[in-house]
């Protein structure tokens, strides 16, 4: 049922008794300021009166007061900032330079104080620089460089200089022609490459760090240097003739390295042989010395035996080494086979016709008794 039905008693505004009105606005109101004020620790009186003037003024200082104080720890949170491990952070108090720090969390004093620049010393910064430089023997060449670099200190970087970057250019650009200027043509086309890419590197970091840039150059390559288009065939042939050197060079020094090894294994066996054959002399002469004496103790026992002894010796060395042979036809058929290619072929290979060691007898024919005799029969004739 709708609350303006006609009926007594139907009002929704109305009481129990059904004749109060609607409940006033400002005393709500006032009600809603009472209760705030109890939040903030004023306890005011239940009187009208007393409600006037002083509960009206207290509530509304102490708000603002909470707000003031609010607002002051927001500003001081504010100065709560985190630097990034690739950066550093650079304070300014009043716009001028205070102090650097490093990565990880810091408190300053909030704006407009002091302010934080983060600046990354991590990133690397390349270049490329190319010129035409004259050289220490009077010769043009064209050099080309990267070099790439990277922030070393935020502050110098930031404050010192105006423009790093460009006093980078100009540093290493000073630094080549410095460096090119003392060098010779062949030692930049060759093997100088390197050496000078690291003398150009300390050559502009050196300006760089009196001019206070907060630049450091991390690395310099050096591309290989070229000469001018109008000479580049005469260059062409000198690196063509200069390639073939190294090459005959290289195949002399292969050559040397297989021979020289051979020599040595060659010389070391000529001595080995040299040692053997000086120990095998000796040996031999040693063993004469020691046959001698032993003859010499024999002759002086036994003159006369070791005497015939001696010359038997002598003569059966010398007959078994000669191509003619003695007969004896006393009592024998004068007519005998000798089979003289076999003689003949033994007598080649140091053995007799029947395999046996050449001696002064006939094959088949004479004994060692026969032999004596023509020994003998010698001997009578001297």
């Amino acid at each position: 049922m709708a609350w303006n039905e006609p009926g007594g008693g139907k009002n929704p505004w109305s009481g129990k008794g059904g004749d109060q009105g609607p409940p006033d606005l400002d005393e709500v109101v006032k009600k809603l300021q009472d209760k705030f004020g109890g939040l903030f620790g004023n306890r005011g009186s239940s009187g009208g009166n007393s409600s006037s003037s002083s509960g009206s003024s207290g509530p509304g200082t102490k708000t603002v007061s909470v707000a003031i104080a609010i607002a002051i720890i927001g500003w001081l949170t504010s100065g709560i900032y985190i630097i990034q491990p690739a950066e550093r952070g650079v304070i300014l108090r009043f716009g001028a330079y205070s102090e650097t720090t490093g990565p990880g969390p810091h408190w300053h004093i909030p704006f407009p104080i002091e302010r934080v620049i983060p600046v990354n010393v991590d990133q690397i910064t390349s270049f490329r620089h190319k010129a035409t430089m004259l050289t220490r023997d009077e010769n043009i060449v064209d050099v080309e460089l990267t070099i790439q670099s990277r922030i070393q200190d935020a502050g110098d970087y930031l404050f010192q200089d105006q423009d790093p970057n460009k006093t980078m250019r100009d540093a290493t650009e000073t630094a080549v022609r410095g460096i090119i200027g003392k060098s010779d043509l062949d030692f930049i086309l060759t093997q100088g490459r390197g050496a000078i890419a690291d003398r150009i590197k300390a050559g502009a970091q050196e300006l760089i760090d009196d001019y206070k840039a907060g630049l450091i150059i991390t690395s310099v390559n050096m591309q290989p240097a070229k000469p001018p288009e109008q000479v580049k065939s005469a260059f062409d042939d000198a690196i063509k003739a200069r390639e073939d050197k190294e090459k005959l060079e290289n195949q002399a020094e292969a050559y040397a390295n297989e021979v020289v090894p051979k020599a040595r294994g060659e010389a070391a066996r000529q001595l080995a042989d040299a040692q053997a054959y000086r120990d095998r002399v000796i040996a031999e002469a040693e063993g004469d010395v020691s046959r001698f004496t032993a003859v010499l103790k024999e002759y002086q026992r036994a003159p006369e035996v070791t005497r015939e002894r001696l010359y038997l010796d002598a003569v059966e060395t010398m007959l078994s080494q000669t191509s003619k042979v003695m007969l004896d036809t006393e009592g024998n058929n004068s007519l005998m086979y000798l089979p003289l290619d076999k003689l003949i072929q033994g007598r080649s290979t140091g053995m007799d016709g029947l395999g046996n060691r050449p001696s002064a007898t006939t094959p088949g024919s004479r004994s060692n008794t026969t032999n004596q005799r023509n020994v003998d029969r010698t001997r009578g004739s001297r």
